[in-house]
């Protein structure tokens, strides 16, 4: 009998480090931005003392507008982060694959390292170039572990509790999140003195997680179907769920390997290609957007504004206390999601999103007292977006497709969640200045659609093994005719010698 085992604890503690950092360096880079403006300015040779002089609360009035290079060179410390990401999820197929899932997470360890220092010593430097290419590495580092730690806790996770260490992915970034708030603050990292250090540690957990993944075991998954290392795989079974019959398990793994030996190892492009695959691929790629498109970046971008409008003192306290509700409702995802399943809170959370979408709106546009009811609005909105939008999306990839196709898989997932957080951050300032306080019901109008797709198109997969929901996905696709057509397209995937 499988049960949980301080190996499998610690294994899932360690990968979930690495989504700690990704949050830390998410949220990073908000609190300090004038403080890393400043110093922007004065290595451009562009920094303006009277304007230093306002922002040490000498007047009231309103600050000059920052100087355009500047403003580009925090922009793209900004971007470069999300294209990094964007870029680097392409790869986690191979990188996962060439080395297996630890060496994999270990390997990538150096691009944070190595972004950190680059940060921390920003200083002693050009601090608006190296900032920049830590960013862009940080980037790269992130769209690699935001594949490879969903990847990791899915194969080595039981049935029983998949969902809720899977969901542990998205806890760790909101803490993650609000540890750089927290620390960010001016009295603390967030000041002149100690930016770069704030920055600079976005790479420690690597550190600590280089150490702890010396001990875990490698993903009995990849070894035995993989590798067809069937020793190993068993001891890495017992090592992560103790002393049992390991017959089950194997015998699992042996049909899922099987049926990876009849459609080949899949490369991305191979797989937009699949006709066999298009419905778990098209079910994958919808709940990253509705992720993204559910308007949650664009929340926090928002917030502080509609906290100052109701007459909140110190918006940024605000805020943290929405990344203190992040992880409470995620921890409330992580106890629901095996036993509501995943199906279920996605569409409570994003039904529940749709209404606040809208009673931000109303909030919004009325009553300056109804401001109220639009920073409400923000907390639900947050809290709905934890219980299922935010946490699932990420592990449920790895749940619907089987060994062959599902690095490639993660691997397209991923890409398209960091496109549209891309997106969402470029464009939501001037779609805002466009539409006004009616902007969030674009996002009402999205996530009402979402529900719907959620409602129609994605099964449940609660207390599944991965054999079992690849069937669903097949009963699906359901027409007799398809057999055939399926069986020639295995065939042919089986002869081409593409990885």
């Amino acid at each position: 009998m499988s049960q949980l085992t301080g190996t499998l604890a610690l294994a899932v503690f360690t990968a979930a480090l690495g989504s700690l950092q990704m949050g830390y360096s998410l949220g990073v880079i908000n609190a300090p931005q004038k403080v890393i403006e400043r110093h922007y300015a004065r290595s451009l040779g562009v920094y303006n003392e009277e304007l230093a002089r306002r922002e040490r609360g000498n007047t009231t009035e309103h600050e000059e507008p920052t100087d355009a290079t500047v403003v580009m060179y925090w922009s793209l410390s900004v971007a470069t982060f999300s294209i990094g990401g964007m870029v680097s999820s392409f790869l986690v197929s191979f990188v996962s694959d060439i080395r297996g899932r630890i060496k994999g997470m270990l390997f990538i360890n150096v691009l944070a390292i190595t972004a950190g220092l680059l940060m921390g010593l920003a200083k002693m430097g050009t601090p608006y170039l190296m900032v920049i290419a830590g960013r862009a590495i940080m980037g790269l580092y992130c769209g690699l572990s935001s594949g490879l730690v969903p990847l990791y806790i899915g194969e080595i996770s039981p049935v029983k509790y998949r969902g809720a260490m899977g969901a542990l992915h998205q806890l760790a970034i909101v803490i993650g999140i609000l540890i750089s708030q927290v620390i960010g603050l001016d009295f603390l990292l967030g000041n002149d003195d100690m930016w770069h250090v704030l920055l600079g540690l976005s790479g420690a957990p690597a550190i600590l997680q280089s150490l702890l993944l010396l001990v875990c075991p490698e993903s009995p998954r990849y070894l035995y179907i993989k590798l067809g290392k069937v020793e190993e795989a068993c001891k890495s079974l017992k090592r992560l769920k103790g002393d049992y019959d390991t017959s089950k398990d194997i015998a699992e793994m042996q049909a899922e390997k099987e049926e990876v030996m009849n459609e080949a190892q899949m490369s991305i492009l191979r797989l937009l290609r699949s006709s066999v695959y298009r419905q778990q691929l098209f079910v994958a790629l919808m709940m990253h957007l509705s992720q993204q498109f559910s308007g949650i970046n664009a929340i926090f971008y928002y917030s502080t504004s509609i906290f100052q409008t109701a007459g909140v003192g110190q918006p940024v306290y605000a805020t943290i206390g929405m990344g203190v509700i992040n992880i409470i409702f995620t921890l409330v995802s992580v106890m629901l999601v095996d036993r509501a399943g995943r199906r279920t809170l996605t569409m409570v959370g994003l039904g529940g999103m749709c209404c606040c979408a809208v009673a931000m709106t109303v909030g919004m546009d009325v009553y300056s007292w109804m401001s109220y009811l639009s920073m409400a609005a923000i907390f639900l909105f947050v809290s709905f977006f934890e219980i299922g939008p935010g946490p699932i999306p990420w592990f449920i990839v790895a749940e619907i497709f089987s060994q062959g196709p599902r690095p490639a898989a993660i691997a397209l997932a991923g890409c398209c969640n960091w496109t549209c957080n891309f997106i969402v951050g470029m464009f939501f300032p001037y779609l805002e200045g466009l539409c006004g306080n009616y902007v969030f019901v674009i996002f009402a109008v999205l996530l009402f659609g979402f529900t719907v797709f959620t409602y129609m198109r994605v099964p449940e997969t609660k207390g599944k093994t991965f054999e079992e929901i690849t069937a669903v996905f097949h009963h699906k696709r359901g027409a007799p005719p398809s057999k055939p057509q399926e069986e020639a397209e295995m065939v042919q995937l089986k002869s081409s010698t593409e990885a």
